[in-house]
């Protein structure tokens, strides 16, 4: 994929069209087109990155990764493992429980509130690990 077909993506994710982007970011007629053939400049391709909150790396095909601190596959695998030690831990202290029963006991109806549970859990991990990327990752590395 090259530097043009991101930035076509990225518009038509934010619906607008490549000339409203130029205008925006007072780029001249038909500049944008010019990425289809040539290496776009430094500067362009930061005001780019900015206006759509993503990384000059993306741009430039060098990384799937729009933003530093997505969470990748590793993340995701940390953050199940880290549910299911809630999961079991919460199990096995008997605190997670409904009407006296624990989480693998419950009936039919009662799932519902279970999965929306773990739901909870799973979404509030997964922000922390944004947040803490965010906060904690070194400006060296951050694209």
């Amino acid at each position: 994929m090259t530097t043009f077909d991101r930035l076509k993506k990225l518009c038509e994710e934010q619906k607008i069209s490549i000339v409203e982007l130029e205008e925006k970011l007072y780029f001249g007629r038909n500049s944008l087109y010019g990425w289809k053939k040539k290496v776009p400049n430094g500067a362009n391709l930061e005001k780019v990155a900015d206006y759509f909150d993503v990384s000059v790396d993306y741009l430039l095909g060098r990384t799937d990764k729009k933003r530093y601190f997505d969470l990748t596959e590793k993340d995701e695998q940390d953050i199940q493992l880290e549910l299911q030690k809630m999961i079991a831990g919460l199990s096995e202290s008997g605190h997670a429980a409904f009407d006296g029963r624990t989480l693998d006991e419950l009936s039919e109806e009662e799932i519902e509130d279970r999965e929306l549970l773990l739901s909870s859990l799973e979404n509030s991990l997964r922000l922390a690990k944004r947040v803490a990327k965010q906060k904690f990752t070194p400006k060296k590395y951050r694209d």
